[in-house]
């Protein structure tokens, strides 16, 4: 399984407040919530986004409440994966349990910048920047965690 998109770049502590601000948690709709991820943070976000891009950030990706609607807005707006050099654990579970793919590499959160063109290998968890011609090492996704994320999340994957 691989991801392959243009970055789009973020600090510490994108709580999902920013992700997904509380004014729009009366819909469960991923296509209402997509049109306004990340507005409070980015509000170019959903103009510049394209299907398979990928969000980078520093420590502690996706703080604060543990909504689920924050990995949905994310992966509903096109983005095919999330990099950072953490996660707040909720978040982490929540993405998974949605199919949201997330990796956590410092090195890689540190030094891709917005607007590089990227490649994830998650079998291997290796991260390619092409656009500056380096490679990093993730941690893989154990078997049952890509099983759910190619089921397109938990629910489907107890489903099949």
């Amino acid at each position: 399984m691989k991801a392959h998109g243009t970055v789009h770049k973020y600090g510490d502590n994108v709580d999902t407040d920013v992700i997904i601000p509380a004014r729009y948690l009366n819909s469960t709709s991923p296509a209402e919530l997509a049109q306004k991820c990340m507005e409070d943070i980015d509000p170019d976000f959903v103009k510049r986004v394209e299907k398979g891009d990928i969000i980078v950030a520093s420590k502690n990706f996706g703080c604060g409440s543990s909504r689920e609607h924050a990995p949905i807005a994310i992966k509903a707006s096109g983005i095919s994966c999330v990099i950072a050099e953490s996660f707040a654990r909720i978040f982490y579970r929540n993405a998974i349990n949605i199919g949201l793919p997330i990796i956590e590499c410092k090195e890689a959160a540190d030094e891709i910048e917005a607007g590089d063109e990227v490649e994830i290998d998650f079998d291997s968890g290796k991260i390619y920047d092409l656009t500056k011609k380096t490679e990093y090492k993730g941690q893989p996704f154990p078997e049952f965690m890509q099983k759910i994320i190619k089921a397109e999340g938990l629910i489907n994957y107890i489903n099949m």
